[in-house]
Parts: structure tokens; C-alpha cells; sequence
């Protein structure tokens, strides 16, 4: 059966990247090695440990209820409370003890072809820096906070932690067919911006961008305006996202298994031959093909979003 991965792919070493492969240009810092690697996690101030804790608890106020059992569970499991910035020694101690994966710190966002690797390989990169009161509701480029609370305690479930493995090893496939920008499209819609459906009526976030942030945990599970449309991958992975905004459209899931089950055991060699270079489908699209847990009123983008002031309603 073909599968995600490429199975044949040595992932003990980074792939060579062919000058073919579209990818967006990163200038790498000159202190770090081809893996991209800090040789250590920043030493934080007790200022950066005071944010931490602040973002902490502003979370823990808004996620009890709308964040997936499962998430909920590895906070505990990983003992994020605390207190401060964790130490990703220990933090990577827990986690392999629990799962394998380890946590590694990197100076910004990554080549895709070097964050593929490293999660091949059950290694999380989380950036080496923490953002300031200046961006504490909003920062653009994600920092230790998105990066270990919002996507460790996931890691902490053996089903999900093999999916992450997975995806990293769906890279290289991905790029060979210059179809990073779909594969991304299933990060989006999964690994940051998911939603399952724990019970009927009960849908919860799984997702790193809805779960460190307060806004976006409210209104992905309770709003009426976002789309709330059962997982298909052909699809999601044809549909454009948006970045810097409230998403439009969110997709859920019944499981980690049947996460897994859709995306491990697809066959994305036909999938990518079939697939044109750009999105097939807006983010506020709902489909002849979708199954529609909510279809919603896309009030608040059609107000004009964040820019706007439109409430996330």
C-alpha cells in the first residue's frame, strides 16, 4: 500500500533539497548548523518567566471544557504549571518517557525540509525566545509559549504523537512533488487549527493555534460564524487558510485513529498528481462533498475581521 511517507527515505540524515523544490527562503543565523539547532535554550529573565506564567493562566481560565481531554491530560502529565518557562531537558525527559519525542529549541521558524526532518525523528522544534508585554495578545512568529504549550502536551498521546512523526516523514514525498503548500494546508487545519468531536455535541480544540491563544479557543468551538466541517483530507488539503486572522472554517475530527487513518494510509502519489499548484477552494467554502457539523454565518469575516474590530462572534 502506498502510504504517507516515503519508506525507502533514510531519515537518519537532512535530505538533500533539489534546487526544483519551491520553498521559502530563510536566512539561517550564523551560529546555528545545517539542523538549524540553538546549541542551548535560552537562559530567561525572570520577566520572561512572569510572562509565561501570566499567558499560563490566562489560558487555563478559557480551556477547561473547549480544549480536548487528551491536551488537557498531557499538561498534567508534563507538569507544565510549574512554573516558568519549562526546561526543555526535563521537559524532553518526560516526554520520551512517555512517547519518545523530544523537545529542541531553534532561533525562529525553520526550512520546511529541516522541520520535516527533525519531527521524523520525534523532535519538536519550539523557539528559543518568548514574546514581550508589547505583542502578550498577539505575536506573529510563534515563540516557546505557542510552540511547547500549545503543541507538547498533544505529544503526549501515543496515537498523535505517531501521527506527528508521520507528517514529518510526508515532507519528503511533498516536496518531490512541489506540494508543500497542500501538505501545509493539513498542518493548518490539523495540527494547529483542529477540532475533535469528543461526544455528539461536544466538539473541543486539539489545535496549537486555537489553544494558546484566548480568543480563537471561545470561538472556534462556540461561535456561530466559522464553518465546522468533518476532517476530508483530499479536501483540506485543497483548501486555502488564513494566517494572521480567526479562521473561517475549521475541520473536526472523530479521533486521533481516524486522523491517522486518513492521512497514514492515503495514497498521496495519486493524490499530489491530481492536485493543481495553487487551492482549489477558499476558506470560507462549504462543498457539495462536506459534512457540515455548523454551518456558520461568517459574520465575523464578512464584517472584515480583526482589522475591523468585528467581535468574534
Amino acid at each position: 500500500m502506498a502510504t504517507l511517507a516515503e519508506p525507502e527515505q533514510d531519515f537518519s540524515r537532512l535530505p538533500d533539497l533539489d534546487e526544483a523544490v519551491f520553498t521559502a527562503p530563510l536566512k539561517k543565523p550564523a551560529h546555528v548548523g545545517e539542523d538549524w539547532l540553538e546549541p542551548k535554550q535560552t537562559e530567561y529573565s525572570s520577566e520572561d518567566d512572569a510572562i509565561w506564567n501570566d499567558l499560563f493562566a490566562r489560558q487555563m481560565g478559557v480551556l477547561p471544557g473547549r480544549a480536548a481531554t487528551a491536551f488537557m491530560a498531557g499538561l498534567e502529565k508534563l507538569n507544565l504549571d510549574r512554573g516558568g518557562v519549562p526546561e526543555f531537558g526535563k521537559l524532553s525527559e518526560d516526554l520520551d518517557a512517555l512517547t519518545g519525542w523530544s523537545v529542541v529549541p531553534v532561533p525562529m521558524l525553520i526550512p520546511d525540509h529541516v522541520f520535516f526532518w527533525h519531527l521524523a525523528n520525534r523532535r519538536f522544534p519550539a523557539g528559543n525566545f518568548i514574546r514581550t508585554r508589547e505583542t502578550f495578545d498577539y505575536i506573529q512568529e510563534p515563540d516557546v509559549f505557542h510552540d511547547v504549550f500549545g503543541h507538547v502536551p498533544m505529544l503526549t498521546d501515543p496515537v498523535y504523537a505517531d501521527y506527528m512523526q508521520e507528517y514529518g516523514r510526508a515532507g519528503w514525498k511533498a516536496m518531490r512533488y512541489n506540494r508543500l503548500k497542500a501538505l501545509g494546508s493539513l498542518y493548518w487545519y490539523t495540527v494547529e487549527f483542529g477540532l475533535l468531536q469528543e461526544a455528539p455535541g461536544d466538539v473541543r480544540a486539539y489545535g496549537a493555534g486555537i489553544l494558546s491563544g484566548p480568543t480563537e479557543v471561545v470561538y472556534a468551538v462556540e461561535a456561530e460564524s466559522p464553518n465546522r466541517i468533518m476532517l476530508n483530507v483530499d479536501r483540506v488539503m485543497r483548501t486555502d487558510y488564513v494566517i494572521s486572522d480567526l479562521q473561517p472554517t475549521y475541520f473536526v475530527i472523530e479521533s486521533f485513529e481516524d486522523l491517522y487513518r486518513q492521512t497514514v494510509e492515503r495514497d498521496f502519489d495519486k493524490l499530489y498528481r491530481n492536485l493543481g499548484p495553487g487551492f482549489t477552494y477558499a476558506n470560507t467554502a462549504v462543498i457539495d462533498v462536506d459534512y457540515v457539523v455548523n454551518r456558520g454565518t461568517l459574520e465575523y469575516t464578512l464584517r472584515g475581521g480583526r482589522g475591523s474590530g468585528a467581535k468574534p462572534v
